[in-house]
């Protein structure tokens, strides 16, 4: 069993900045990929970044490529999402979940999930 714990969410005007965090406890998630998606009112979950723990090969979505980072810190067992010049369609729930195998975007392959962190970006 592996726990996640997601934080750093807020509320931040359009062009800023916040760091997102995903406390990871339980068995060992050194051969677990880790995810980043959200999910906005009335919309689908959507694939944000992965990344792979061991490598750190990451993958992201178009629309956050060059404006947000995943990245992981094994020795607290902790995943992190960078996001830079946020927009207002950035607003959702955001997620931290892991799986077992290879990093893929379809949420559905993920076994773990946390509770989810707020972002909000006014305009």
């Amino acid at each position: 069993q592996v726990q996640l714990v997601e934080s750093g969410g807020g509320l931040v005007q359009a062009g800023g900045s916040l760091r997102l965090s995903c406390a990871a406890s339980g068995r060992t998630v050194g051969s677990y990929a880790m995810g980043w998606f959200r999910q906005a009112p009335g919309k689908e979950r959507e694939f944000v970044a992965a990344i792979r723990w061991s490598g750190g090969s990451t993958t992201y979505a178009d629309s956050v490529k060059g404006r947000f980072t995943i990245s992981r810190d094994n020795a607290k067992n902790t995943v992190y999402l960078q996001m830079n010049s946020l927009k207002p369609e950035d607003t959702a729930v955001y997620y931290c979940a892991a799986r077992g195998g290879p990093a893929t975007s379809w949420w559905g392959a993920y076994e773990y999930w946390g509770q989810g962190t707020q972002v909000t970006v006014s305009s």
